[in-house]
């Protein structure tokens, strides 16, 4: 299994910054796309963040310009720099990763989630 562990979370002033880390663990693994997903309390889950192992980059339209994801691919590491937090910011985000894995069977496709960490925003 391919392990994913967040760091970074916690409270923030409204126009603070906060960054977000995830490291993904385990073996013989290889990583294509690592995101980050948020969780508002009463909504969905949705896409905050995303990046390629190409280094391909998309966003949530609410974000841009004030999240930047960047990744690690030699530590397998995700980052969310997130500036200009606001209150409709405040959730709780997931870090998520999905690619190959080889076990004693073969290669697979796995998808896997961090335990999530809180980022809250008061208004």
């Amino acid at each position: 299994q391919v392990q994913l562990v967040e760091s970074g979370g916690g409270l923030v002033q409204a126009g603070g910054s906060l960054r977000l880390s995830c490291a993904a663990s385990g073996s013989s693994f290889s990583i294509n796309t690592m995101g980050w997903y948020r969780q508002a309390p009463g909504k969905q889950r949705e896409l905050v963040a995303a990046c390629t192992s190409a280094g391909t980059t998309n966003y949530l339209d609410s974000v841009k310009g004030r999240f930047t994801i960047s990744r690690d691919n030699a530590k397998n590491t995700v980052y969310l720099q997130m500036n200009s937090l606001k209150p409709e910011d405040t959730a709780v985000y997931y870090c998520n990763a999905d690619g190959l894995r080889c076990d004693g069977s073969g290669v697979k496709a796995y998808e896997s989630w961090g335990q999530g960490t809180q980022v809250p925003v008061p208004s």
